[in-house]
Parts: C-alpha cells; structure tokens; sequence
C-alpha cells in the first residue's frame, strides 16, 4: 500500500470544514517538538473543535502569524496563551486565540487510543511540565560530556 504525503496547508481547508460540522479529524503531525508525547510521521492527533475557553495542558493546533502550523500544549492562560512542545525549553508567548484553529482531544499510538482527558494523561503532562528544568540540565550535561569526549578523541574539529 502506497501512502501519499500531503502538506498540511493543503489539507487545513478540509479539516476545517469538518470540524466546523461537528466532526473529528485525525491526522499525523510531522516534528519533533511534541516528543515523547507524540512521534511525528507515526503517531496520529484526534483533533475536534475548540471550546468556548482553552485551559491550562490543553494541546491545541494553532497558526502562528508566520503560516506555521504548531500543535503545542498550552502552559498558561492570560490575555494570550504561552505554549510549548514537550520536546522543548522555550515558552512561545503571546499565542492569541484568533490563532487557535482546533483542539487535540487525543492520539493514537500503535493502534491504541489515548484521551487527553484521561487521569493518567494529565498527571503525565503535569510530571512532564514540572520536570522540564531536570532533563533541560541532564541533556545539557550529556551534551558537554559527548563534547568533551569527542574533542579528547579528536572527533570534534
């Protein structure tokens, strides 16, 4: 079986147009900025419509003024939204509503079905939020150390 690859832009009037009607839409999202919570290019994102308010862990599909499409969750909730992937350590603040275009309401993973609003898929996203500063520090640890090595090694010109 051949799977055609399909730019998002190309597909975000569709998508639209069936959440507008009430429907969910799965797609798989490419990146890896929302890694380990989502694979991009194997994973698949139910995504459905907005509600009336977004809250805090929410993970929304949002485009940025660039034209970029951005599928981040949602650290906090003011006048705009501050968001970031899991994959990151860089808040991207100012996020407006007018951006966000649709809500993840869950992801599939090896054919299995994952609810954002499951018990253990909020104390995930709680623990992964809150750690964030320990594995920031550990990957920058590994990272001097691999560099190190590599120099001591003369692999590092």
């Amino acid at each position: 079986m051949h799977k055609a690859s399909v730019r998002l832009e190309q597909l975000m009037p569709i998508i639209l147009e069936q959440i507008k009607a009430g429907e969910s839409v799965q797609f798989t999202p490419q990146g890896t900025s929302m890694r380990p919570t989502i694979y991009g290019g194997r994973d698949q994102v139910v995504l459905s419509a907005l509600p009336e308010k977004l809250r805090k862990y929410d993970l929304p599909l949002y485009r940025r003024d660039n034209g970029q499409y951005v599928l981040h969750r949602i650290l906090k909730v003011g006048e705009s939204y501050t968001c970031i992937g899991d994959n990151q350590y860089e808040y991207e603040e100012g996020v407006r509503q007018d951006q966000m275009l649709a809500l993840a309401k869950g992801f599939i993973r090896k054919g299995k079905y994952h609810s954002v609003d499951s018990v253990s898929y909020k104390c995930y996203c709680r623990f992964w939020h809150y750690t964030r500063f320990l594995r920031h520090f550990w990957y920058w640890l590994c990272g001097g150390i691999k560099r190190r090595t590599a120099k001591l090694f003369g692999k590092g010109k």
